[in-house]
């Protein structure tokens, strides 16, 4: 049985279709990336697989139920999210915000327990932010704030990652870093579902790539038979040409001939 599925889920926005019939089934242990052009519908997809928005028609459901019949405060022991960077960061420090992970287990009114705070510590190390603890969200980068999301997203311990555009904001050496640490998170058993505009980042990590195009899923599958240059083309509109090299895939453009 799948564990997070969209049963021809459609979502429309203002009289306007975003998202149609879509059905999608995702297990644990897999880390699924989500490639689309800005406004295809992946950050909705997202949202609905969330719970934060509800389908037009269709089902969301998790692990067999449907996921509308949970509380919030169920769903977000089951489900972390990572949205966008925002461009108004909160004027907390970094460990107070990574702390806010800890906040489905209990109240904005209890502390947090010397378990927690050790969850809080392993994850600002972990995302190399141990010297920014106190410092506040306001004083940080783009990327450095994008890093302290992922670090309260971890604190969280859910058993479902989701992440809308992680990469972005984020310097070319942590890119590698963070795809490396999702496919080891999805390898101790958890699904992590992630949209992404790299598929060379996304290729050698992800287990499962969806490509979505004006609301509705073009294909599904392995990287291998997702990510070659004949679907890409024509998918960006673009001559691709893709070469492998140990375990990766790289693209470039196809230079016509004159």
């Amino acid at each position: 049985m799948a564990f997070l599925s969209l049963d021809s889920v459609s979502f429309a926005r203002s009289g306007r279709a975003v998202l149609s019939d879509v059905s999608l089934k995702f297990r644990r242990g897999e880390l699924v990336s989500i490639l689309g052009a800005n406004g295809a519908g992946k950050t909705s997809l997202l949202r609905l697989m969330l719970g934060l928005l509800r389908p037009e028609t269709g089902r969301v459901l998790f692990d067999g139920e449907e996921l509308r019949r949970f509380s919030r405060q169920h769903i977000a022991r089951l489900m972390a999210y990572v949205p966008q960077n925002r461009d108004s960061l909160p004027p907390y420090s970094v460990a107070q915000i990574v702390g806010l992970g800890r906040l489905p287990y209990g109240s904005l009114t209890r502390g947090l327990s010397r378990q927690d705070l050790s969850r809080v510590e392993a994850a600002l190390e972990l995302l190399d932010l141990a010297g920014l603890r106190d410092r506040p969200c306001t004083a940080l980068s783009g990327g450095e704030y994008q890093r302290v999301l992922l670090a309260r997203v971890l604190v969280q311990d859910a058993p479902v990652l989701v992440l809308d555009e992680p990469l972005s904001g984020l310097d070319y050496g942590y890119q590698l870093r963070l795809m490396a640490l999702l496919a080891a998170l999805a390898q101790e058993g958890r699904l992590v579902l992630m949209t992404a505009h790299q598929p060379d980042l996304v290729y050698p990590h992800a287990s499962h790539v969806v490509l979505v195009d004006q609301g509705r899923v073009l294909v599904e599958g392995h990287p291998e038979t997702v990510l070659d240059s004949a679907t890409l083309s024509a998918f960006y509109g673009v001559a691709l040409r893709h070469h492998d090299y140990e375990g990766k895939r790289f693209f470039i453009r196809e230079e016509r001939k004159s």
